[in-house]
């Protein structure tokens, strides 16, 4: 049975964040971001090519599913909601209900947990859901893992920063 955790980039290092990824027992991180860099030299660890480089070296093998990215419009509606409540993005600490209604419907209708399980390969035990907001509750991936514990009967941890084992 494949087992997920979710994990943002915000509030971490480079070297707790790889600790705790290998704590929790991931082999497999899955990076659901539309832009995989991350403005501030703090979270360079997190930019793409750095971070495959890293995970391979850790034999975490990496996968980019830019179908379970929010589109860039929705991404605006967050944003708009952010601006309008002076909430800036890194201390967010939920999304909008308009947010969540429309990544569901743009990546979640049609979006089957069976499969996805399956494309990961047979091998697969522990994936862990990457985005970069550090709180899973103010990002998609809280809305994916919820998804997947559904439709798999599976539970879900969200690593953070102050708990991650």
């Amino acid at each position: 049975m494949t087992e997920f955790v979710t994990i943002g980039v915000y509030g971490w290092d480079a070297e707790t964040f790889f600790r705790a990824l290998q704590a929790a027992g991931v082999d497999t991180l899955c990076d659901i971001r539309r832009r995989r860099g991350v403005r501030g030299s703090a979270y360079a660890f997190a930019n793409s090519q750095r971070l495959q480089r890293r995970l391979a070296e850790l034999g975490i093998a990496y996968v980019h599913r830019l179908d379970l990215a929010p589109s860039n419009a929705t991404r605006q509606a967050q944003y708009a909601v952010d601006a309008a409540t002076g909430t800036a993005k890194r201390q967010r600490q939920i999304i909008s209900p308009a947010f969540a209604d429309a990544y569901r419907q743009e990546c979640l209708v049609r979006f089957d947990s069976q499969q996805f399980v399956a494309d990961l390969g047979a091998n697969t035990r522990v994936v862990a859901l990457l985005c970069v907001e550090q709180e899973a509750a103010a990002c998609h991936r809280s809305l994916l893992a919820d998804k997947l514990a559904h439709d798999l009967n599976t539970p879900v941890r969200h690593l953070m920063p102050d708990n991650h084992a």
